[in-house]
C-alpha cells in the first residue's frame, strides 16, 4: 500500500536550523549540505521562513533578486521545485537530463503560467539534473 509523505517543519515555533533539518531529513541531509553548496556556488542566497498560507517552513533561493528555488523539507528527503515558464518549459525538455525528470514535468502541476520541475533531493545522484534545470532558470530573462 502507497503511504503519502508529509511536509516536515509545520511548527511556526522551531526554526529550521541544522540540527531540526538533519532530523526530519535524516540519511539525505548530506545531500542536501551538497544542495547548500551548489547554491553558494552559484552565487546564491537562501533564506528560511514560515508561510501562513501552507501553515509550514520553506526555503526560497534566490540569484539577486530573482526567485530560482522553492525548496520544502519532508520526512527523509528535500523536496527543491524549479517553476519555469509555459513560454520557457520547452527549454528544460531540451537539456540533457533524465527522461525520468522530464516526464514527471510534463505531467507536473501548473502554477498559474509556470511548471513546477520538483526534484526529491534523497541522494546527491539528482543533483546533476537539478542543477541543470536552475542553471537554465537562472539563465532566463
Amino acid at each position: 500500500m502507497e503511504t503519502i509523505n508529509t511536509i516536515g517543519l509545520k511548527d511556526e515555533q522551531v526554526y529550521p536550523d541544522e540540527k531540526v533539518l538533519a532530523g526530519v531529513l535524516g540519511d539525505s541531509y548530506g545531500a542536501y549540505c551538497e544542495l547548500i553548496k551548489l547554491f553558494e556556488a552559484n552565487v546564491m542566497t537562501h533564506e528560511w521562513r514560515y508561510y501562513h498560507d501552507g501553515k509550514a517552513w520553506l526555503c526560497k533561493v534566490q540569484k539577486k533578486k530573482k526567485t530560482i528555488v522553492w525548496m520544502s523539507a519532508w520526512k527523509g528527503y528535500m523536496k527543491a521545485t524549479v517553476y519555469v515558464h509555459e513560454r520557457d518549459v520547452e527549454g528544460v525538455y531540451n537539456l540533457n537530463i533524465g527522461e525520468e525528470h522530464k516526464q514527471r514535468f510534463r505531467v507536473s502541476r501548473k502554477m498559474g503560467k509556470s511548471t513546477a520541475c520538483s526534484f526529491d533531493i534523497r541522494n546527491c545522484e539528482v543533483l546533476g539534473d537539478f542543477a541543470k534545470v536552475m542553471q537554465y532558470k537562472m539563465a532566463l530573462k
